[in-house]
């Protein structure tokens, strides 16, 4: 019997309307536009008002998602996210209802900024255990919300944003066809980012709590270190998986940590810059929803074209990565506007 592959038939994002710049951050602590850029790459974010949550974004996008592929109802929902509504229940089934899908399996997968690789993989699952011919994957995070909008260590990089891919059944040798798959993690370097209070190690509700421990702390020179060489070996790995090399890639798109990571896993790949995809200037870190995100502005931007050879790659906290090839297919290529 053959496998049935993934293949990837509708794309969307959604991001909030609210633009935060390099000069509003310098309003209120001690940096500035030229440290921010220097370091990081970005120039503005977008940041969730007070009301909007998570499966907001993700709903929109979803329903981009849908509608690019021509409105199917879908088997299941995956959604990838560390900034669920609620601790408890999983956000995926609101999303699913807030689309109008019904009783359709929905759950939330949790692998922070390599989440939304993590789900594409899982919605796979789905469709080669046929438990759905259809699956909308999301990436969605309001990250901000996890963020102390004091320190110049994380608010600069961190955003809020979402993007959703429908994957359908097919097979392996169509454009769109998930190709190699390569995911991995080191729970020995949980501690590289950390929320570390509201989890069932340490209770939210417990007055020793510090204020502080409900912020993410991140220790960027480690993490900038470890995600070049997580991301570089795991991109190395689907490629000879894939049997191609680094000069058959037409498009690398990395999640967008920092546009320093970006480069410099391009240059470890011996890859050329100009075929990377960079947009945190102007999106800023959007966790899970970052890789969806790219994906969507390059293809209404005309980046993508049908049959372009497509890497992805992503690592997170937990400590997470991953590495995904695959084909663009058709139908894919026509403008958006990603916002919510």
């Amino acid at each position: 019997m053959t496998r049935r592959a993934a293949v990837l038939a509708g794309l969307g994002s959604a991001l909030p309307p609210r633009v935060v710049t390099n000069d509003d951050l310098a309003g209120r602590m001690d940096t500035s536009d030229a440290w921010i850029r220097t370091r990081t790459g970005i120039a503005e974010r977008r940041v969730v008002d007070p009301g909007t949550a998570t499966s907001d974004l993700a709903i929109t996008a979803g329903r981009r998602a849908l509608d690019s592929a021509g409105g199917p109802r879908v088997g299941a929902v995956v959604l990838a996210t560390a900034t669920p509504d609620h601790p408890c229940p999983a956000t995926g089934p609101t999303v699913a209802a807030g689309l109008g899908l019904g009783t359709v399996p929905a759950f939330d997968v949790g692998a922070v900024c390599s989440g939304f690789l993590y789900a594409l993989v899982t919605g796979a699952g789905l469709l080669a255990a046929e438990v759905a011919d259809s699956v909308l994957v999301i990436g969605a995070d309001a990250f901000t919300t996890l963020v102390d909008p004091h320190d110049r260590a994380t608010a600069p990089i961190f955003a809020d944003g979402a993007g959703a891919v429908v994957l359908r059944a097919g097979r392996t040798d169509e454009p769109g066809a998930l190709r190699a798959i390569d995911l991995a993690s080191d729970g020995l370097q949980a501690d590289l980012i950390r929320v570390a209070a509201g989890g069932s190690r340490q209770r939210s509700h417990h007055t020793e709590a510090l204020r502080e421990d409900h912020y993410l702390t991140m220790r960027g020179g480690e993490v900038f270190k470890n995600a070049v060489l997580r991301m570089t070996e795991s991109s190395r790995t689907v490629l000879a998986r894939t049997g191609w090399t680094t000069a058959d890639v037409d498009l690398l798109v990395g999640h967008q940590a920092n546009a320093r990571i970006l480069y410099a896993v391009a240059d470890q790949l011996g890859a050329d810059r100009e075929r990377t995809y960079v947009n945190i200037g102007h999106t800023g870190n959007t966790a899970a929803g970052s890789i969806p995100l790219a994906l969507d502005e390059a293809a209404g931007e005309g980046r993508l074209r049908p049959g372009d050879r497509v890497l992805l790659t992503a690592f997170g906290a937990g400590t997470t990565w991953g590495a995904v090839t695959l084909t663009w297919p058709h139908g894919l290529t026509r403008p958006r506007t990603p916002a919510a």
